[in-house]
């Protein structure tokens, strides 16, 4: 395989957004288990104290997750936001005003390798989120495992992040005033298995459990597309019904997390590794879906509402496809 190797006269502020996307993929892909690490191995050091002290604030504070989290808006200001906003770049593209006065969920679509759109849009504000709709606080819904890891677990909570479990959403949504945006990346982990350039596959079809949370609490309901998610990785072959298929959907089963085999570029050269590739998302809020309470909807009230919710994520692709180079005939497949 001929290597492509990065030229060696790159501005300097291409090597500063490269730096923060690489911050960012080792987050994902190696901070948690080094924390993990760290708090045992501190255990057997001279600073094993700093394990003990934080085994009790871990214990103290264990409900904090659930109960909206723990944000520190400098840290959303940072910015490092700002050169991973440009590496790609970023867009976060409104179609409708959503009132702060009420409370949403927000259904992104796809799911992507690392939801690199939901991350940088809802989690920082370097594409410019509480400027566009002032009065809102957005709240990503996050694997509860990530949430069990010593020091990893308040770093995410720091940028927003929740558990994705209902104790948590309904926390946010329970709250009074409206002002919360609940995201939900609707297809999950085995979203991510799909997840390649030129796929449009919605894993939607029995995905039922956000719409009955908005019912439960009058949450309006949000279609959220991100052209462009899915074409930052590569991934090896894995169709329904392959041997790699099926093992990665039972691991996906036990540990509640995907293992995608993606690849992309590296940081030297543009021939393989695991940082994604610079290709433009563009983020598209669409219009609300206006929701009343009802905290015991029949089958037949979810149903129709899950429709509707899935017509209006379709008529939002169709509606902003051409902009951002997708093919007239290309629909969104739902599963």
């Amino acid at each position: 395989m001929k290597i492509q190797f990065a030229p060696t006269d790159l501005p300097l502020t291409r090597r500063l957004q490269m730096a923060s996307v690489l911050q960012w993929v080792f987050s994902f892909l190696g901070l948690a288990p080094c924390c993990i690490m760290m708090f045992f191995v501190l255990m057997f050091t001279r600073f094993w104290l700093i394990s003990v002290l934080y085994a009790w604030w871990f214990f103290v504070d264990w409900e904090t997750p659930s109960k909206g989290g723990r944000r520190f808006h400098f840290l959303c200001h940072l910015r490092v936001w700002d050169y991973m906003r440009d590496y790609f770049p970023v867009k976060l593209v409104k179609t409708a005003d959503l009132d702060p006065g009420k409370n949403y969920i927000l259904g992104f679509h796809p799911h992507g390798v690392l939801v690199a759109g939901a991350f940088i849009n809802f989690c920082t504000y370097a594409t410019g989120f509480r400027k566009l709709f002032p009065g809102l606080d957005s709240f990503l819904l996050m694997l509860p495992l990530w949430f069990r890891a010593p020091f990893f677990r308040d770093y995410i909570m720091m940028a927003g992040l929740i558990p994705s479990d209902k104790e948590s959403a309904s926390y946010v949504l329970r709250r009074q005033g409206g002002g919360n945006a609940v995201v939900i990346a609707v297809g999950g982990a085995p979203e991510a298995l799909d997840a390649r350039p030129g796929a449009f596959t919605i894993l939607l079809a029995n995905k039922k459990g956000f719409v009955k949370l908005a019912m439960e609490h009058g949450a309006h309901l949000v279609p959220v597309f991100s052209f462009g998610e899915n074409e930052l990785f590569d991934q090896v072959g894995n169709p329904r019904g392959t041997c790699l298929r099926w093992i990665q959907d039972k691991l996906q089963s036990i540990m509640g997390i995907s293992l995608p085999l993606f690849h992309a570029r590296g940081i030297f050269q543009y021939s393989f590794g695991v940082i994604p590739y610079r290709k433009p998302i563009n983020t598209v809020v669409g219009r609300p879906i206006r929701v009343e309470k009802n905290e015991k909807p029949t089958e037949e009230e979810l149903d129709a509402l899950h429709q509707l919710y899935t017509e209006e994520l379709s008529q939002l692709f169709e509606e902003h496809k051409g902009k951002y180079g997708v093919p007239e005939d290309q629909h969104l497949s739902f599963v």
